[in-house]
This record gives structure tokens, sequence and C-alpha cells, in this order.
């Protein structure tokens, strides 16, 4: 005679033996996970990568230089020319100062890129979100671009080249080494995609 109910399946069989209804179980979960019968890296989130600091020191440098320079010249050039009165304009250029240092870290902690199965994801903005799907088989030409004050600051970007303009992308202020890295990897996985077109 049996005791118990057909779902009572735990007590009964050896330990670490899988009975019919636990393993149904493990095989719905497994199938389940990486997004349900289509490519594992389909359904998982994708790996976000942020800009080093060295962009930000960049831009709060070209900053303070440029409206330092601005504030400085309508401090001196109304104050000596009209009165020392006119050189409280220089409260514009310095206001426009300390705004820009805050919107500049905020802008710089929008950018953001993630390496996909299929495609390079870019996301950045602050007031107007964007978010840049560049598919490797669409990319034509991955180049890597430094300017003289990117390179004193040891950076590098990485510009995107598609099929279509509206596509094209730029990944600003990397450090060199893996701007060149993503640069290989993006050449090599868009040979791959438009050869098997």
């Amino acid at each position: 005679m049996e005791t118990g109910s057909p779902h009572d399946t735990g007590t009964a069989d050896a330990p670490g033996t899988p009975t019919p209804a636990t393993a149904d179980v493990a095989a719905t979960d497994a199938d389940a996970e990486p997004g349900a019968g289509t490519k594992p890296d389909a359904g998982t989130e994708p790996v976000w990568h942020a800009l080093p600091p060295g962009l930000l020191t960049m831009r709060r440098l070209l900053l303070v230089v440029w409206l330092g320079l601005l504030t400085l010249a309508t401090a001196l050039v109304p104050g000596l020319l009209a009165g020392p009165a006119w050189g409280a304009f220089a409260v514009l250029p310095l206001a426009l100062l300390l705004w820009g240092w805050v919107m500049l870290e905020r802008n710089w902690r929008s950018w953001r890129y993630a390496e996909r199965a299929d495609d390079l994801l870019i996301s950045r903005g602050v007031l107007w979100h964007e978010e840049t799907v560049v598919p490797y088989g669409r990319m034509q030409l991955v180049e890597v671009t430094s300017g003289p004050v990117e390179r004193h600051f040891g950076l590098a970007s990485v510009q995107l080249h598609t099929a279509a303009a509206a596509t094209d992308a730029t990944i600003p202020g990397l450090d060199p080494d893996e701007a060149e890295r993503l640069r290989d990897r993006l050449t090599e996985l868009g040979e791959a995609r438009s050869a098997g077109l």
C-alpha cells in the first residue's frame, strides 16, 4: 500500500536523484534563463562601460581656461574703461563657469557603451537621452583619433562609420589601449558579419 500523494517526491527517492517533477522544473528554469530559446547573449542585460575620468578632467580644464579668461577680460576691460561698477559684468561668465562645471560631470556620467553579440550600444545625454545601436555588419570603417589636447591627457576617440550616416557614432575620451582594442574587435566583428551576409 502506497502512502503519500503523488506530489510528495522528496522523501522516497535517494538523495541527489532528481525526480521527474524536479527534473522538469530544472529544465524549464534552464530554458527560461537566457531568453527562452534565443541566443544566450540576446536575453541578458548588456555590460555597460563608462568613460574614464580623464575626459571629465580635460573638459573641465578647457572650461576653466576659456571662461576664466572671459571672466578676467569682462572684469578688467569695462572696469578700466568705464569704471569699477562695470566690472560686475564678470559675474555672468563666472556663473556660466560654475553651471558648466556641474553640467560637464552630468554629461560625462551619461556616456556609456556596451558590446553585445550583434551590435554596439552607445548611450548618452542628460536632458535629451540618446541611445544609438550600431550593428556590426553595417560598419564600414572604425578609426581611432586623438587631437593634441586629447593626447596630452592620454585619451583617444573611436569613430564608427556605417553604411547609413544616421548610425555613425563616436565614443570620446577612451584610454588609447581600450580604443585600439575596441577598434580591432569591432573591425573583426564587422568583417565577420558582412562576410556572412
